[in-house]
């Protein structure tokens, strides 16, 4: 049986980790190559890194900082924000991250993802997605940019479907009504994607407590889940939640 993956989450605004609630009133947390080494060192699957400004301002990856986080942790490493550009996406992987994650400007330009693909690999190539409740929507739940300043026509499992179809190796699907708000993840939408697509889901957004992630574990079939606040605050620690997990009979590495 596969096992479960939990990544955690650095929002990187100005070089510095960030964290917010649906959004909103970011504070500064600290350093990420510290934070970085540090859930690294406690035995997080993977690590994800947004730059959460860069595509509203139209800024490119922040290599030199890409660079510092990877030569300290040794486990997949997925960077977002600003990568606009298959010669983006080459510098950050050469900077050290496995995995580029494309949202708002694979929106703008779907090609991208498939061109990535092509070259890099499906592997390397993540969707990502922040969707927000919209009953004008097919599948209930609309599309947002540039970390959720942006509303779209695009239905969030419909653009999920075009992504898979053009190469995105994996999905990262941010529930705006949940991020940040440690009340538990939207299943309804992780089980929707998850039943509809072949490529793995992994959910973002509400993460509080271990119930949450064995619920959208299970019932929501993610095959990963991202964490943030949980951790971040020292609530939680990766050992301890695996452990957790581990004796409620959900698979991850110990």
């Amino acid at each position: 049986m596969l096992k479960k993956r939990i990544i955690v989450c650095l929002d990187v605004k100005d070089g510095r980790t960030t964290k917010g609630v649906k959004f909103q009133n970011n504070i500064d947390i600290g350093d990420p190559v510290e934070m970085a080494k540090k859930y690294y060192e406690q035995g997080v699957d993977e690590l994800v890194f947004y730059d959460i400004m860069a595509s509203a301002r139209g800024e490119r990856p922040i290599l030199d900082l890409i660079s510092k986080v990877a030569s300290q942790v040794f486990i997949p490493f997925c960077v977002g924000g600003g990568i606009g550009s298959m010669e983006d996406i080459r510098s950050t992987i050469l900077a050290g991250a496995e995995k580029v994650s494309l949202n708002s400007q694979a929106v703008k330009n779907p090609d991208l993802i498939r061109q990535g693909a092509s070259v890099f690999g499906s592997q390397c190539i993540v969707l990502g997605m922040d969707a927000k409740r919209d009953s004008e929507c097919p599948s209930g739940y609309r599309v947002y940019l540039n970390g959720g300043r942006v509303k779209t026509d695009l239905d969030a499992l419909e653009w999920a479907k075009k992504a898979q179809d053009l190469g995105a190796g994996e999905v990262v699907l941010n529930s705006m009504d949940a991020d940040g708000t440690k009340a538990g993840y939207e299943i309804p939408l992780t089980k929707m994607m998850a039943e509809s697509l072949k490529i793995p889901v992994i959910a973002s957004g509400g993460g509080g407590t271990v119930d949450h992630l064995a619920q959208v574990l299970t019932e929501g079939q993610a095959d990963a889940a991202l964490i943030a606040t949980m951790v971040h605050s020292g609530e939680y620690t990766i050992q301890g939640i695996k452990q957790e997990l581990s004796i409620a009979h959900i698979p991850v590495r110990l």
